[in-house]
């Protein structure tokens, strides 16, 4: 019998006076059903759709170390404008992290579960962020022989949003595509996809830094937003691939305004009639991240021919359908060291996220630092 008595797990949680905390408290782990296994967490990574969760709501200046119920946190006063919907977690405890990896150390009675025994897994299905974590058998899925559990930390957020991106181009009929934060871990992921796929990708980065990094992935289009020529070089680029789908990563401010104008300027130059209401060229923007909290700001300049959406991982795969999402699954795992590598900046543990200063570094979402979380980790 596996013993399970000094298993931990990550909190969120907010007090009755509106702080938010994130705490470290024990976990019970129960035995595991005849489909189900019990993993012992060792590599989940800290995306930043974790971090909408983990200290989104969280005002990390105010950030403490403390004891909230007796257990080890990091408390903080809530954002401006956070209280309506924190109102909402109090009296709840919130776990985080989407994916992850490690090892298989207790199995049900059922053949597929026995054979996952001792197999180090890629995994999904919530709550990562504790030692153990007791799933079904289909939200585990065995790596090759000798691979290591880093290896399938990253397997499944940012490589299927990546391969959802490209089935969300052919299913609505697109060429070619636009991309925000381009420089980031997954749009590292989509460049070298879209190299391979032979789809035309105009990569939107902030610095040469970060144009450096894709051009040493064969990535022709590339346009800094932070020189004065932004404009006009993304018009240009946008008139030679004729893309007319992105996906924005910032969400607030003005940058799917500025990629719809641009769109419509580029369909001019490639010869579009347009009237009164614009060329007749549907462009659609798709926001999935809010690197930016602020209000998406629309102006006026593309016609009337145009969509701006949300997009979520989830729905999208929920077309998809299930024999093409393990397609993906399977093709993520093929390619874990390659396309879907995934390179981290720093593993910590558990502990590491109770410290403000860490806290406040892992938040800043630069690019080129990923944190990886190993909750395996003996406390600090």
């Amino acid at each position: 019998m596996t013993n399970f008595s000094t298993a931990r797990q990550l909190c969120v949680s907010v007090t009755d006076d509106l702080r938010f905390v994130v705490s470290i408290r024990p976990l019970s782990v129960p035995e595991p059903g005849p489909n189900e296994v019990v993993v012992r967490v060792t590599a989940t990574p800290i995306n930043p759709s974790d971090l909408a969760l983990l200290y989104g709501p969280a005002d990390l200046s105010t950030a403490r170390r403390g004891v909230v119920a007796g257990h080890p946190a990091l408390v903080a006063q809530s954002r401006p404008g956070w209280q309506r919907q924190l109102a909402g977690m109090v009296g709840r405890t919130v776990s985080v992290g989407n994916e992850g990896a490690g090892v298989v150390v207790a199995a049900g009675s059922s053949e597929a579960a026995q054979a996952l025994l001792g197999r180090a897994v890629t995994m999904v299905g919530g709550q990562m962020y504790r030692t153990h974590r007791v799933l079904r058998i289909h939200q585990a899925v065995a790596l090759p022989e000798g691979a290591a559990p880093v290896e399938g930390a990253s397997l499944f957020v940012n490589p299927m949003t990546v391969q959802g991106f490209v089935d969300t181009l052919r299913r609505e009929g697109h060429t070619a595509m636009v991309h925000t934060a381009a420089a980031s871990n997954l749009g590292q992921m989509l460049a070298k996809l879209c190299v391979q796929e032979n789809i035309p990708l105009v990569a939107i980065v902030r610095s040469e830094r970060q144009r450096a990094i894709l051009e040493a992935l064969g990535l022709r289009f590339i346009v800094d937003s932070s020189t004065p020529t932004f404009m006009a070089d993304l018009v240009a680029a946008l008139a030679e691939t004729g893309a007319t789908l992105g996906f924005d990563a910032i969400g607030g401010g003005k940058m799917a305004d500025r990629i719809l104008r641009a769109m419509e300027q580029a369909q001019v130059l490639r010869g579009a009639e347009a009237s009164v209401y614009g060329t007749p060229v549907h462009k659609q923007v798709y926001i999935y991240g809010r690197l930016d909290m602020s209000a998406t700001a629309l102006g006026s300049g593309f016609g009337f021919y145009w969509g701006v959406g949300g997009w979520l991982l989830t729905p999208r795969l929920g077309q998809i359908g299930r024999d093409g999402v393990l397609k993906m699954r399977k093709y993520a795992i093929a390619e874990r060291n390659g396309i879907f590598a995934s390179h981290y900046t720093n593993t910590i543990g558990l502990d590491a996220l109770l410290e403000p200063e860490t806290a406040r570094a892992i938040d800043r979402k630069a690019t080129g630092e990923k944190y990886l979380l190993d909750p395996s980790l003996p406390k600090s």
